[in-house]
């Protein structure tokens, strides 16, 4: 049977010898296939709009034709929808910033909900809704079903 000291050297050069191949550097990457995997750059998503108003991105899809679709926006501060409703569900998650919201036909800004980035938050087909930004800018993304028009339902 090996002395201690053998198996403790020779655990040590496993180690020393595990510790170099693993940190040796490697000579290249593996390539995507772009026939794989597409990949968009956040610095590469073309957002549209007014500024000043909530910018849009079109990621996949379009919101305006029948299929799936999926929008990343940028809410500026101080920025609301109105009270509307989408014919169907909408999938939402907040990427950065808080982003306010609420329910109902009335307007009511000081009663907005605040969803903290992480928030994945539904809005049902044909219920009325309201959202935006206050004090600070907020990002969301959405998915979901077109042609996804919005219609307006608040009530004064």
């Amino acid at each position: 049977m090996p002395s201690m000291r053998f198996r403790i050297l020779g655990a040590l050069a496993l180690a020393a010898a595990l510790g170099v191949s693993a940190a040796a550097p490697t000579s290249a990457r593996a390539e995507i296939d772009p026939k794989s995997i597409t990949i968009t750059p956040f610095d590469k998503l073309d957002f549209k709009g007014t500024p000043g108003q909530p910018l849009i991105a079109n990621v996949f899809g379009d919101p305006a034709k029948p299929g799936l679709y999926g929008i990343v926006i940028k809410w500026p501060p101080h920025t609301n929808s109105r009270p509307h409703s989408h014919p169907n569900d909408r999938y939402v998650t907040v990427l950065s910033g808080t982003w306010w919201i609420n329910t109902g036909a009335k307007f009511s800004p000081d009663t907005m909900v605040p969803m903290k980035p992480g928030s994945f938050i539904i809005h049902h087909a044909g219920e009325i809704h309201y959202d935006g930004a206050k004090d600070d800018p907020a990002m969301i993304y959405i998915v979901g079903m077109g042609p996804a028009p919005t219609i307006p339902r608040e009530q004064k």
